[in-house]
């Protein structure tokens, strides 16, 4: 398959927004599968680890190939539940497109959000679906209004609804000016019909728009548009998908992927709107050992470079997810880990199907998405290349875990297994930690709330066969400086019959730009020369000195450790400018004011409208600040933010208030500092 042909693309949403559902659909109407699943029954393609079966939500992304017009399509199906986040970061950060789909009664809800930011921060083009349009409360124009004003992006109609809730059956095209109606068992069939004559303007309407705002990508489109001409439908496709390239438009389209309504137009979407490879060709880097920047350029540049976005451990061994932008990635041939310094050797190589490993390769080439069986030191977010061109690619940032909870092996037997089988979890799963408490002995995890708590057990206990509990989740505190600081460190050590020195002088000072801490180098020219080859050690010492705060030991954030100052003699040595960097930040830090802070999340509630005060009387007791209340028929929908510390147990309370209906999910907002009126109830003679 040459690379224009191939189009590599998510499914990316709020949970319950119908990822999996669509995405079954695409599978069924490609013809890869050949019954359609259902998500309450258990059966769908994407979902099939028995805890996605059991609870009916996507825990793992998934990986899927298909063809549709003789093109192929990579895709992959991600959660939509925020304790599964890093599944959908991983994704986009080597894919090419994104459809994202919204529930059309509740619009743009805060997961929503998340992943629209991740897909911006790759700058993955994206195309919209407002599905659900048969529920009740369906409103087309509202979703739309909701894309507009919350995630500030520019909606262009390629299929409207006909009709809503229990009337919506059909959708027109706007623009080729056809009803599209879907018939046979599962809509595989696809009728174009006149346009009703009630919707005939609404569809003008729309048709115009979208011709008007793509033809400011188009010089002979907007040619035609100024002259008063009827351009032709392909040549409003041509300017739609550089606009869509450009991540400047959104086509946008309406559906139900239950009912079986308006999922092939988003596929002939997916081949005629989407990048391939070639269009999205270069990626960059830097060479890991003169921080030089590198470009790569899949249509000419033949050494390898691939991208390991994921691992996967069970008890049949580890496999690695990889995309490959340049070269080619053989069975049985070495290649460069150059995070790791190490050679690898892929002794397998799959596409993947889900779970299953349907299609062996004796080679991988560029744009393809594979899985490989074999790397030992690969994990996530790492670089594989040539090692005589080595590159390393940005990596993927985390959000930080909000969680901790104390796991227990049920016997001390167990104990060494639980041991190895947390450290492979850790390797798969970049939001989850496990450390020792050093007061208790306990073995804490880190991870992203009670739901990645009980599945991370689910695997601990039923994957990996080791008996183990967890114990009463508690939150997961972090520290922060108030002031900036500067401290001066000089090792001096004996290493055997030698001296080793190191001398760093580090600057440490609040920085809200982003959550995890920052290793920043201010030198001037003369002096970064000469320390060049240290500063890898000094930034490791720096970081690692991060992990433990002053007042309870919990790590720092909202942090930049800047590199301002430092010498080089003869007997200077990486192990000396670590701990020097280390010892430095431990002054710098102790002459300064730090802060506990606690974990804030949004939520988002849906609730019947007779139960929303009584919701709406809870949030106030717990200190919830609610930002937005909006109304749909016989609901209410609450959305704001609220202390983690404060939520705990909260869905069998909110269940209690509601008899079990509606829903209610929530995700990280930011760290904020604990009330200090709660600060000695909760850490004591810690801050004494």
């Amino acid at each position: 398959m040459t690379l224009d042909r191939i189009r590599n693309f998510g499914i990316i949403a709020h949970i319950d927004a119908g990822k999996t559902t669509t995405t079954e659909r695409v599978l069924f109407y490609t013809r890869r599968i050949h019954r359609v699943g259902n998500v309450d029954e258990g059966t769908t393609t994407t979902d099939w680890y028995p805890e996605e079966v059991r609870r009916g939500i996507t825990i793992f992304s998934a990986a899927v190939t298909c063809e549709w017009r003789g093109m192929m399509l990579n895709l992959i199906d991600t959660p939509g539940h925020v304790d599964f986040t890093a599944e959908v970061e991983r994704s986009l950060r080597v894919l090419d497109g994104a459809v994202v789909v919204f529930d059309a009664v509740s619009g743009v809800e805060a997961q929503s959000e998340t992943v629209w930011r991740q897909a911006e921060r790759y700058g993955v083009p994206r195309m919209a679906f407002i599905n659900k349009m048969d529920r009740v409360g369906a409103d087309f124009a509202k979703s739309l209004e909701s894309i507009r004003r919350k995630l500030r992006a520019d909606p262009v109609i390629v299929t409207m609804p006909v009709g809503a809730e229990s009337a919506f059956h059909a959708v027109v095209d706007v623009l080729k000016m056809k009803m599209l109606a879907f018939d046979g068992e599962f809509g595989e069939e696809v009728a174009e019909r006149d346009v009703p004559d009630e919707l005939l303007q609404e569809a003008r309407l729309y048709r115009q728009h979208t011709i008007e705002a793509a033809a400011d990508f188009d010089d002979e489109l907007m040619a035609k548009v100024l002259e008063g001409q009827e351009p032709a439908e392909a040549e409003v496709r041509r300017a739609l998908r550089k606009a869509t390239l450009a991540n400047r438009l959104v086509p946008t389209f309406a559906g139900s992927s239950l009912h079986n309504i308006g999922v092939q137009p988003i596929l002939d979407a997916v081949v005629d709107l989407f990048p391939s490879p070639l269009d999205r060709p270069v990626v960059e880097g830097v060479r890991p050992d003169r921080d030089q920047k590198l470009r790569f350029d899949a249509r000419r540049d033949t050494h390898l470079v691939a991208f390991a976005f994921k691992t996967s451990t069970d008890q049949h061994g580890e496999l690695t997810y990889a995309r490959v932008y340049t070269g080619t990635l053989r069975v049985g041939e070495s290649v460069y880990n150059s995070r790791a310094g190490q050679m690898e050797r892929a002794t397998r190589i799959f596409r993947m199907f889900a779970k299953d490993r349907t299609e062996s390769l004796d080679r991988a080439g560029p744009g393809e998405i594979v899985a490989l069986i074999g790397l030992r030191h690969t994990v996530t977010g790492d670089t594989l290349c040539d090692r005589k061109d080595p590159v390393l690619l940005e990596r993927m940032r985390f959000p930080e875990p909000v969680l901790s909870v104390a796991v227990e092996p049920k016997s001390s037997a167990d104990k060494d297994k639980l041991d190895e089988v947390l450290r492979r979890l850790s390797k798969d799963d970049p939001t989850f930690r496990a450390s020792t408490d050093a007061a208790t002995g306990q073995t804490m995890i880190q991870c992203m709330g009670e739901l990645h708590s009980e599945i991370i057990l689910y695997r601990i206990t039923t994957d990996f066969k080791v008996p183990a509990t967890l114990r009463e989740p508690r939150v997961a505190y972090k520290e922060a400086i108030l002031a900036p600081a500067t401290a001066e460190e000089r090792t001096v050590v004996k290493a055997g019959e030698r001296t080793i020195f190191g001398h760093v002088v580090l600057a440490l000072q609040p920085d809200r730009t982003g959550v995890a801490p920052k290793f920043t180098v201010a030198l001037d020219g003369e002096t970064e020369k000469a320390i060049r080859r240290y500063i890898p050690a000094i930034k490791e010492g720096a970081l690692s000195a991060a992990e433990s705060g002053s007042i309870a030991g919990y790590p720092l954030i909202y942090l930049e450790a800047r590199l301002v100052g430092g010498s080089v003699t003869p007997e200077s040595a990486e192990a000396a400018y670590s701990a020097a960097a280390l010892n430095a930040f431990r002054k710098a830090l102790a002459k300064t004011k730090s802060t506990i802070l606690e974990p804030h999340m949004r939520f988002d509630i849906n609730v019947p409208e007779e139960y929303a005060g009584a919701i709406l009387n809870d949030l106030n007791k717990r200190g919830a600040v609610i930002d937005e209340m909006l109304s749909a028929p016989g609901l209410k929908i609450l959305r704001g933010n609220v202390a983690l510390s404060k939520m705990f147990g909260y869905e069998t309370a909110r269940r209690s208030l509601t008899q079990g209906r509606g829903s209610f999910t929530m995700e990280p907002f930011e760290y904020r500092p604990v009330p200090e009126h709660e600060l000695k109830q909760r850490f004591g003679g810690l801050l004494a």
